[in-house]
């Protein structure tokens, strides 16, 4: 029993001088958080139990549990965030986010209260910081989306965009056309989007929405115009070159060069963002249906289904031959 008593001793001693692990600054934490590291969660958790009363400690806590899908204990931190910082715009606009998350966890009636909730830390990070546009267009989205008896409305959400433009012009023309979309007013919302272009050129997004603007009203020659410019500027970006031959799958034109610019994009380094190969053997099936090439069409159409078996719009295609 001694003996027993001696080892138990021992191992206490050599626990009590094992040095603690010190846990992360708030700066460290937050680069990893924004990098989306994988040990963002575990050094948020310990930056929280080495300072339990530091706001910042736990918005940042609400962020990584959000990148790992954990909502609703994000939406947890997130209201001890706000709790402990009532002052802090960034608080709030997490907890904001984080409650969007959880609602497409609950029930109707849980829905609700959550997006009276998310309303309220939205509004409540404007009214902190004017200058916040990503709390304004959450703003957007959700007076957009909710009927009018939760708070939601249209004029709300263009007061938004309005008072985005003292502080960004750009994301204010972009909130605009956003707004010209729900309400189905493609001609406005392009306007918008074109002088946005305009001012920053080189932006992926607005270019992204321009080109798409330009397909889904039609407007093939200006956007084959946009497309070639993207090219010429970046010849090696992968989805410029399906966008060239997703127009001309879907505008009937520009087959050849459409034809050539699938068949590239199927050859070049696929990033994560850029559409599946699925997509670019669909298109390329259409092209060449078009062209009246049917063999190669229906083989470009099975190569699509072997990538995914329930290809919808390829099974489609390929019963239309």
């Amino acid at each position: 029993m001694r003996n027993v008593r001696v080892v138990l001793l021992a191992l206490l001693l050599a626990a009590s001088i094992v040095p603690a692990v010190s846990a992360r600054s708030v700066s460290e934490v937050q680069a990893m958080v924004e990098a989306k590291s994988s040990g963002a969660l575990a050094a948020a958790e310990a930056l929280t139990q080495a300072e339990p009363k530091n706001g910042s400690a736990w918005t940042l806590l609400t962020r990584a549990r959000m990148s790992a899908g954990q909502y609703a204990k994000a939406v947890e931190a997130g209201e001890r965030a706000t709790a402990l910082a009532p002052n802090d715009a960034q608080a709030f606009l997490w907890l904001g986010n984080a409650l969007g998350n959880r609602i497409g966890e609950v029930g109707m009636l849980s829905k609700m209260a959550l997006a009276s909730d998310l309303r309220d830390a939205f509004e409540r990070a404007v009214k902190l910081d004017p200058s916040l546009v990503e709390a304004r267009n959450a703003l957007i989205e959700f007076y957009l989306q909710a009927p009018g008896a939760m708070g939601g409305g249209v004029d709300k959400a263009k007061a938004q965009a309005t008072a985005i433009g003292k502080y960004d012009r750009v994301r204010s023309l972009l909130a605009q056309a956003r707004i010209a979309q729900h309400e189905k007013k493609p001609a406005q919302a392009m306007k918008a989007y074109e002088e946005a272009y305009t001012l920053k050129p080189k932006d992926p997004q607005i270019r992204m929405a321009l080109i798409v603007g330009y397909q889904e009203t039609k407007r093939w020659p200006d956007a084959y115009a946009a497309i070639k410019r993207w090219i010429a500027n970046e010849p090696n970006a992968n989805n410029a070159h399906y966008q060239l031959g997703r127009l001309a799958a879907v505008s009937g034109q520009y087959s050849g060069e459409g034809e050539a610019a699938l068949r590239k994009y199927l050859g070049m380094p696929r990033g994560k963002d850029d559409p599946a190969p699925k997509n670019a053997h669909y298109r390329l099936g259409q092209v060449l249906a078009q062209a009246g090439r049917k063999d190669e069409a229906r083989a470009a159409y099975q190569t699509a289904l072997k990538l995914d078996p329930k290809f919808k719009d390829a099974k489609d295609a390929l019963a239309a031959l």
